[in-house]
């Protein structure tokens, strides 16, 4: 029997929520918001390519998990449909934007088959816990001074990230024995995340003016991210930067551990269940369970 539960916090977000919502952390504030583009994009493709391989999952356990593990995803596509309405309804231009992206995710939905719709979201939901493990390890500096709208979103979709860590990697390898078959398709799976990531960034850029940015989408960009990380560590370098960057107050073992991670997230014999997990998602927990407003920052205990 599954052990997902499906959660409907009733996150408040409208027009009234900054587009940039973190200006302690201008790089986190941006990549909030263009993950939420992705992710009502790619929800969608989870939840279609999870039904359309429905009819192909025979044991009756894997089944219940797809539905829940669908059923969440489909909720996390709601609320963040939420705060991509607020951002286009301050900046009209980001509707073609937030168009180009679904249409990207429907495009490969038409034109892949569904092995490559599950390898697609196994290896993409595994590098979830190594990386939002180390958000929260290190959440007050990333969320602290930010609005509390947008945050408590984003710490409510990460601790469930986490919770459902395995039911990609368990459907997938039901519907497809070949563990393998989805390490051959990383490639191609990264190349297309961050062209649609890309696609994101530059839609910030060319519809969003950089008084309301506060920072060139170049910094959070996949190479600016990585440089920004390895020069705000040499202190010849830092000492010239004028911001400080987005994981600057990780250290550098912790950041180190989650690159290895990371990679073996994308190896065959890759389990989930073994993966160390951050203590404070208990706590998320416990204060959910507890009907504390999950929608605050001191209801979700952060």
């Amino acid at each position: 029997m599954t052990t997902l539960m499906v959660r409907r916090p009733p996150f408040q977000i409208d027009a009234s929520v900054p587009f940039q919502w973190q200006p302690s952390n201008p790089s986190f504030g941006l990549f909030g918001n263009a993950f939420t583009f992705l992710a009502v994009a790619f929800e969608k493709y989870i939840v279609a390519a999870t039904r359309e391989a429905m009819s192909r999952i025979t044991d009756p356990d894997i089944a219940e998990e797809a539905d829940a593990f669908l059923r969440q995803e489909a909720q996390h596509a709601r609320a963040h449909r939420a705060h991509a309405r607020a951002m286009i309804e301050q900046y009209p231009g980001l509707d073609d934007t937030f168009a180009a992206v679904n249409a990207a995710y429907d495009d490969l939905l038409e034109g892949e088959d569904v092995e490559f719709h599950l390898a697609y979201i196994a290896n993409l939901e595994a590098t979830f816990t190594p990386l939002f493990k180390m958000v929260f390890d290190n959440r007050r500096p990333l969320f602290e001074g930010g609005d509390e709208r947008v945050g408590t979103l984003l710490l409510w979709h990460f601790v469930e990230a986490i919770e459902h860590r395995s039911s990609a990697l368990l459907i997938h390898h039901h519907v497809t024995p070949d563990r393998w078959y989805r390490i051959r398709k990383a490639p191609k799976v990264f190349k297309h995340v961050a062209g649609i990531y890309e696609q994101v960034l530059a839609g910030f850029e060319q519809h969003v003016p950089l008084e309301d940015r506060h920072i060139s989408t170049a910094a959070v960009g996949p190479s600016g991210l990585w440089l920004g990380e390895m020069s705000g560590r040499l202190p010849m370098i830092r000492r010239r930067r004028d911001r400080r960057s987005m994981l600057s107050h990780v250290p550098g073992p912790q950041l180190r551990t989650m690159v290895w991670r990371l990679a073996k997230s994308q190896t065959p014999n890759h389990e989930p269940t073994h993966e160390s997990l951050p203590t404070w998602v208990d706590e998320w927990h416990a204060a959910f369970d507890a009907n504390e407003d999950v929608t605050t920052y001191a209801g979700a205990r952060l």
